[in-house]
């Protein structure tokens, strides 16, 4: 039987929680999240540093959080209060969970999802997140000192520009600066402290673990690869589209940026989530190739009352199957969309 997995923020929610929770809680928290995401796109992106995962900022803000008195219930309290769905979500998922196996696999924490599927009314059982108990961890008064200077120091380092580096060499001077001390902040200072129990223990389900993750669904009920159609968005998604591509299922980028559209096989950029929902009716009933073809011509295979929902859509819904000559129009063309639909800051994060 075939099935669907999705990432959470992009395809669903509009939402990045992480970067919502730390504006929430700490002084500057937008561009102290934002530097630190940037670092995490370096390490995870260009370096590649072993061990290392896309996602990982999930963990390295957490000390601060909890330096600013973040509890789990005030974590799920905010997520709930300020849950921004896509246009057509619900609805969306309301009708895959109908016809096939339906899974969310996303890195945002777990209150976070906690709140969604309550809100949703989506099974839990049939999602994976960034498992978060905040309220386990103690950190004495030194440490919070400690961490709250630091915060202070970060948010003073020059920022990080990704935009033309391809290698470690290509970071301006005032980059590399920055790079060097959040490496001895995140990994020398922090570990060797009480607070870095939370960097140790806490596991963002980003990069490998999202392909896992997708593994561990198809386990579930005995499935292939090839019977998946996984939608993800972000460079957290690299790992899982990647395996579904190269296994035959279908790949799909939603409003994604140059990493989530480098990985997937279709380019989905859309103001609603109506396509997607097309998209898996037709897999659902007839396979991928016939996807691919209504992909190939969209949207005049359309049958005639989708296709005047679809474009009654403003702006009109665009599908298009990546390739090399495509990448860079279709990269601008997603990553505005992607802008314009949940905002220029988090639209350009990673």
């Amino acid at each position: 039987m075939r099935q669907v997995n999705l990432d959470c923020e992009g395809p669903i929610t509009k939402n990045d929680n992480a970067l919502e929770i730390s504006q929430y809680f700490l002084p500057k928290g937008e561009k102290f999240f934002s530097l630190v995401s940037r670092y995490d796109d370096f390490l995870a992106d260009i370096v590649r540093r072993k061990g290392y995962k896309a996602g990982t900022t999930l963990s390295l803000i957490l000390p601060f959080l909890k330096a600013y008195g973040a509890t789990n219930k005030q974590i799920k309290d905010y997520s709930l209060s300020h849950l921004l769905l896509v246009p057509g979500a619900k609805e969306m998922l309301s009708y895959l969970k109908k016809k096939m196996p339906t899974f969310i696999i996303s890195t945002s924490y777990q209150p976070y999802i906690e709140a969604l599927c309550s809100f949703i009314d989506f099974p839990q059982e049939n999602t994976y997140y960034t498992k978060l108990d905040l309220d386990r961890y103690q950190i004495p008064p030194r440490e919070i000192k400690r961490l709250k200077e630091w915060l202070e120091e970060i948010l003073e380092l020059p920022q990080i520009n990704l935009s033309k580096v391809r290698k470690e060499k290509d970071l301006s001077l005032k980059a590399k600066k920055t790079i060097k001390r959040l490496d001895e902040i995140f990994w020398e200072e922090i570990p060797s402290m009480q607070c870095g129990k939370i960097l140790k223990e806490v596991n963002p389900l980003g990069g490998k673990e999202k392909a896992k993750a997708l593994l561990n669904s198809l386990k579930k009920r005995e499935g292939k690869l090839a019977e998946v159609m996984y939608i993800g968005d972000s460079i957290t998604d690299v790992e899982a589209l990647n395996l579904t591509n190269q296994e035959g299922g279908v790949a799909i980028s939603f409003n994604g940026n140059v990493y989530a559209l480098k990985a997937a096989e279709i380019a989905c950029i859309s103001p609603h989530t109506l396509p997607l929902e097309v998209l898996a009716k037709v897999f659902y009933e007839e396979g991928k190739k016939r996807l691919l073809r209504l992909v190939e011509t969209w949207p005049e295979a359309l049958e005639e009352k989708i296709k005047k929902q679809i474009l009654a859509l403003k702006p009109s819904p665009h599908l298009e199957i990546i390739r090399k000559e495509n990448l860079a129009y279709l990269t601008m063309k997603s990553e505005r969309m992607r802008k314009e639909l949940r905002g220029e800051l988090v639209g350009g994060l990673g």
